[in-house]
């Protein structure tokens, strides 16, 4: 029997995960993280990590298999929340639940598991792990999840080919109903709980009030910025080289407060992203406002109405070298070469037709069609029909 570590999280996915598992004859080991009790931020009024935990041991139990909670709440504050706090001060989206993959769940969790002699760590997320052969040795492949709704190959987009090597995804062939419905099956307490919202195991986090225990407020303005703005009509030059046609797509507007008028105050620029319509408290436009840019030098917040503003469209974008992430390493390109892939840039949205330039410093994601909230700090993820083959930070 190979001995396999699950992260119960206290949730249907992970229960179900579990019981599979053990049904398959593996020797299965349930641990839950505990990943946050800095009392200096609190997160949110409810705890629900309390009864997460709870739910995971009545499971456990149920399963009759071991169960211990094992508390990363240090790496956690200092690999994910620090992290977000640095990159909202910088005026970038972080997305923490990719970086808590990649640097809780599978790194130091998973080196806790294979401390208890685990050949395998486990999670109930909605995807797929294939094994492909090249050249006399076995490439592992994060494909995405059968159930399209619920696919989650996004948020794993940054593990690496030894990270694959040690996971199990036993949920990712079935479909969120299947998944209750075993769960009710096995009578697990789970099988009606609902899914958690909000940070990878914490819980409910109302962002700007958390953002705002460690950035300062500070009052700034909105400016609206109309759609006949200059550079939204700028002439397109000649290009010599592809790459320069592709610097000139992926670069953004520069925005100054005489570009628009001033239609509002806000507590603080970092608090806001790309493409937010909420929390703007700004009325009388005929169609709502969207943020299009942020400025946190000179904390003023850029907005445009509508969803069709051309200030929320760009067409191109840019990945720096050291933020290039293959989860693929045999398909990484030269420069020079190019790659037709789909990708997107958030979870949930649909696969968008693009290609892949490599060039000196990075790599242009050239998308077919313009794509609304390009954002700073979030991911793109590139697929090859259902896999993911890469991914990269956006600049």
């Amino acid at each position: 029997m190979k001995r396999v570590v699950v992260g119960l999280s206290g949730g249907v996915d992970s229960s179900v995960t579990a019981y599979l598992l053990q049904q398959q004859g593996y020797e299965v080991i349930g641990l839950f993280m505990k990943n946050w009790h800095d009392d200096s931020v609190t997160i949110s009024d409810e705890c629900p990590w309390l009864e997460d935990s709870n739910d995971a041991m009545i499971v456990a139990d149920k399963l009759a298999i071991p169960f211990q909670t094992v508390d990363l709440s240090e790496e956690y504050k200092e690999r994910i929340v620090d992290y977000m706090f640095n990159e909202y001060e910088q005026g970038r989206t972080p997305n923490p639940d990719v970086l808590c993959n990649r640097e809780i769940k599978f790194d130091v969790f998973m080196k806790i598991a294979l401390g208890l002699g685990a050949e395998y760590v486990a999670t109930g997320h909605y995807c797929r792990k294939g094994v492909i052969e090249k050249d006399g040795k076995e490439i592992y492949q994060l494909l995405a999840g059968i159930d399209g709704n619920k696919d989650q190959s996004y948020f794993l987009c940054q593990l690496s080919q030894e990270q694959l090597s040690k996971t199990l995804f036993p949920i990712g062939e079935l479909t969120k109903p299947e998944v209750r419905a075993i769960a009710a099956e096995a009578d697990l307490i789970t099988a009606d709980k609902k899914d958690s919202q909000g940070l990878c195991f914490i819980g409910k986090v109302r962002l700007p009030e958390f953002l705002q225990q460690k950035l300062k407020p500070k009052e700034g303005v909105i400016v609206e910025v109309p759609e006949s703005m200059d550079a939204y009509n700028e002439v397109v030059p000649q290009f010599e080289t592809k790459e320069q046609e592709l610097s000139f797509y992926s670069k953004k507007p520069e925005y100054h407060i005489s570009d628009g008028k001033i239609v509002g105050k806000h507590q603080g620029a970092h608090y806001f992203t790309k493409g937010q319509r909420k929390g703007l408290h700004v009325g009388g436009t005929v169609a709502p406002l969207f943020v299009i840019d942020t400025d946190v030098e000179e904390n003023v917040i850029y907005t445009g109405q509508g969803k069709n503003h051309p200030g929320l469209y760009r067409r191109t974008l840019f990945v720096k070298q050291h933020e290039l992430h293959w989860v693929r390493e045999d398909m990484v390109l030269a420069i020079g070469e190019s790659l037709s892939v789909n990708a997107r840039i958030r979870y949930r949205q649909p696969l968008q037709k693009a290609t892949i330039y490599k060039v000196e410093g990075g790599a242009f994601v050239d998308f077919e069609e313009p794509q609304s909230a390009i954002t700073e700090g979030q991911f793109v993820a590139w697929y090859i029909k259902d896999e993911l083959v890469g991914s990269g930070v956006i600049s």
